[in-house]
């Protein structure tokens, strides 16, 4: 009899990639869908960046690179650290992956092993808590819902730790929630940390650009947080580079060389070409992760004004990241005639069939109340996209 692995049968799939799937398919038949589903900037990849890795490519910059990334990366990476966060970071510090997706499950998989727990605050990204399943580990959610802004409190925080607990994954700003915490709050919450041994965090920090409040706070600059954090970030949200696949980590050594180890094992190092993209991308001209910044931010206003304008919807106003994530649990119960919704899943389906817009429903991300729209998309279609949303909800009773 075939089968997969036990460990296969604990993941789910993908519902952002899932919806973004059935968005194509509607579009492969000849259905005008805006997809609003995937969290992929529609911008194209800044000039300066692309020219470095064509001229890579020309010098034949084409070989194997150091399991861990290549030393001239990881300096402009801990160059970066050093300007933009006041943080210092050896490169012996720092692994670069294949994306920040591979850097998070390297972490989770150096760090959980069964039985551990993994505090994961809710909203999340919905990644997650497969890949602490994927490790043994069990995932713990704290709810944080719209009236306090989607963020966690130190209370919350203290009551869900346990003597299992191992690790905290925080994301800000965040995917689902646009959600961003201040120094302040990320010294609160480390405090609590710190009076926890043998308690690490994973600060998720792919979105530190797509800040609309002011500077970026990272919970590793937090006084005796350094050893206790290990930071993930990337290119591909600031730089619109998700494509080219470059994340990294930067930590305490015991864990950054584990990491090392561990993708040793199964990837390697990450595309030679792309490095040397990524390190024009932290080394080069920061002009265009503002432009893009200030795109966004308009856009945010557009699809939160918009959005307001709807009856039955909750929104609050993102402060970070290209993500909306409004309450919509008004409509469960009600039907078209043909339909009843009865979850986030079932109300964002009824908006791709009858809307033909693509969201994904908050179910996926531990937040059954809500929805997710991306609004890393033209301002023409943001307009279109609530026009059809408000159109298909008014058919609801």
């Amino acid at each position: 009899m075939s089968s997969v692995s036990k460990r296969m049968t604990r993941l789910s799939p993908s519902m952002t990639f899932a919806m973004n799937q059935k968005s194509n398919e509607l579009k492969a038949k000849g259905i005008d869908v805006v997809n609003m589903s995937l969290g992929e900037p529609d911008f194209d990849t800044p000039e300066h960046i692309k020219s470095a890795a064509v001229q890579a490519i020309g010098k034949g910059y084409t070989h194997y690179t150091p399991v861990p990334g290549a030393l001239s990366l990881k300096e402009a990476i801990s160059g970066k650290l050093k300007k933009e966060n006041g943080l210092e970071y050896d490169p012996s510090e720092v692994v670069v992956s294949n994306g920040a997706k591979q850097s998070i499950c390297n972490v989770i998989m150096a760090l959980i092993d069964e039985g551990d727990e993994v505090i994961i605050p809710a909203p999340y990204w919905v990644s997650y808590p497969q890949m602490v399943l994927l490790a043994g580990g069990t995932p713990v959610h704290i709810d944080a819902s719209i009236e306090q802004g989607f963020k966690i409190t130190p209370d919350q925080l203290e009551k869900a730790i346990t003597p299992k607990t191992r690790m905290i994954i925080l994301c800000s700003p965040s995917n689902p929630t646009g959600a961003v915490y201040s120094q302040q709050e990320l010294d609160a919450l480390a405090q609590v940390v710190l009076r926890h041994e043998d308690l690490y965090v994973l600060s998720d920090e792919i979105y530190e650009h797509l800040n609309y409040i002011g500077a970026h706070a990272s919970i590793a600059a937090c006084e005796g947080m350094r050893e206790r954090t290990v930071i993930v970030n990337g290119v591909s949200k600031a730089y619109a580079m998700t494509g080219w696949r470059i994340g990294f980590i930067a930590g305490p050594k015991w864990i950054v060389s584990a990491c090392n180890l561990l993708q040793g094992q199964y990837t390697s190092g990450p595309c030679s070409v792309s490095q040397k993209a990524a390190e024009e991308a932290w080394n080069g001209s920061q002009a265009c992760v503002e432009e893009m910044r200030q795109a966004f931010q308009r856009r945010r206003d557009l699809l939160v004004s918009k959005m307001r304008e709807i009856p039955g919807l909750e929104v609050n106003v993102p402060e970070g990241a290209f993500y909306l994530f409004p309450k919509c649990s008004s409509f469960f119960g009600k039907t078209d005639g043909t339909r009843v919704i009865n979850t986030s899943t079932d109300f964002a389906m009824f908006l791709l069939e009858v809307g033909h817009v693509a969201t994904v429903g908050g179910d996926a991300f531990g937040a059954p109340d809500y929805f997710r729209l991306s609004y890393a998309t033209s301002e023409e279609m943001i307009l279109e996209a609530t026009k059809r949303i408000a159109n298909a909800l008014k058919l609801l009773k």
